[in-house]
This record gives C-alpha cells, sequence and structure tokens, in this order.
C-alpha cells in the first residue's frame, strides 16, 4: 500500500510537471508567434516527452516544427512560421549541424543552375572528342624514343600453322552432323548390348 501511494504521487508529480512544461512551452510559442523579426526560433536540447509536448503545441499553434541533433541529451526542437516554412536544403543543413545561410544557399543554386547550362550546352554541341587531351608517348619519349613505336609495329602475317584447315588437308571428311549421329548411333548400339 505505502509503496502504491508513492507510485501515484510520483506520477501526479510527473503529471504535473509536463502540465507546467506545457504551459510554458505555449508561452514561449505565442511569444513567438508575436514577435515579427523571427522566422523560426530554436529551443534548449529536451529530452523525448518534451520534445514531443513542444511538437503538439507548435501543432495546434499552426506551425512547422522539426528535431535535430543525434543524440538523446543534444536533440533539440525548432520551430518556424508556416510562411517561413524550411525548404529541404535548410533541413538537410540543421540536420548536418550546420547553420543556415540563404546567402550561401543562393550561391549554391546559382552554381548548380551554371552547371545545368553548362550541360546542357555541351549536349548541343556534342560531347568533347574521346581520348587523352595529350599524347601519352611524349611523356615516355625519354625511355622509348621517337621512333621505337614504329618500329615494334611489323605488318602482321598470319601463321600458316594455324588457323583454318583447307578440306584437302582433312583426314576426317565428314559433317559435323553426320560425326554426331554416329557417335549415338553408337551409344545407342552400347546400351542395347548391356541391356
Amino acid at each position: 500500500p505505502e509503496q502504491a501511494a508513492r507510485m501515484k504521487k510520483l506520477q501526479e508529480q510527473e503529471k504535473r510537471q509536463k502540465v507546467e512544461f506545457r504551459k510554458r512551452m505555449e508561452q514561449e510559442v505565442s511569444q513567438f508567434i508575436q514577435a515579427t523579426g523571427e522566422p523560426r526560433r530554436r529551443f534548449q536540447p529536451m529530452n523525448k516527452i518534451e520534445r514531443s509536448i513542444l511538437h503538439d503545441v507548435a501543432e495546434v499553434a499552426g506551425l512547422t516544427s522539426f528535431s535535430f541533433g543525434d543524440d538523446e541529451d543534444s536533440r533539440y526542437v525548432m520551430v518556424f512560421k508556416k510562411e517561413f516554412a524550411p525548404s529541404d536544403e535548410e533541413l538537410e543543413a540543421y540536420r548536418r549541424g550546420e547553420e543556415w545561410d540563404p546567402a550561401r544557399a543562393e550561391e549554391r543554386r546559382r552554381l548548380r543552375e551554371l552547371a545545368a547550362q553548362q550541360e546542357e550546352a555541351e549536349l548541343e554541341t556534342g560531347p568533347a572528342p574521346p581520348g587523352p587531351p595529350n599524347d601519352y608517348k611524349d611523356k615516355y619519349r625519354h625511355l622509348i624514343g621517337s621512333d621505337a613505336a614504329k618500329a615494334a609495329a611489323r605488318t602482321m602475317e598470319a601463321n600458316k600453322a594455324y588457323g583454318c584447315v583447307p578440306v584437302a588437308n582433312k583426314r576426317d571428311t565428314r559433317s559435323i552432323e553426320e560425326a554426331m549421329n554416329e557417335i549415338r548411333a553408337k551409344k545407342r548400339l552400347r546400351q542395347a548390348e548391356d541391356e
């Protein structure tokens, strides 16, 4: 009975703390809504329950909220006014733990556009000719000289010992089909003898 009473007291205390925390967050959020020059607000790191309360308060107030941070101790909530809802790029920056800099993002966007335009121009003019920009033999000229490669590249002659054999030189004049049929016939004969 004593333990149950203590548990009940603890639960009530927790509930009270949650209610007080929610009231405090509601006040902070309404201050944030009234602050004109503040498009977003970053809150102190808080635990999971407190974050969920703050997300709920923000949602009720018609704001957008996200949690950032890697480990439980340092996770924090950022609340955004609807008209300043963050872009995917902005969210990515916060997830990486960086500050969001709109000017830098704009610069990055311009560079991306420029790269895309260059790519389009390359597509229209056709690709650059394949091959290395310089002659690799220049690099090794001190080792191989300038006429080494020409001397090494003799004209190729077919070796008569290899390759196609004229029909006249064949000992077996049967076609492949005839040879295969003969092999199959011998096999059948052997099987019939074994039985």
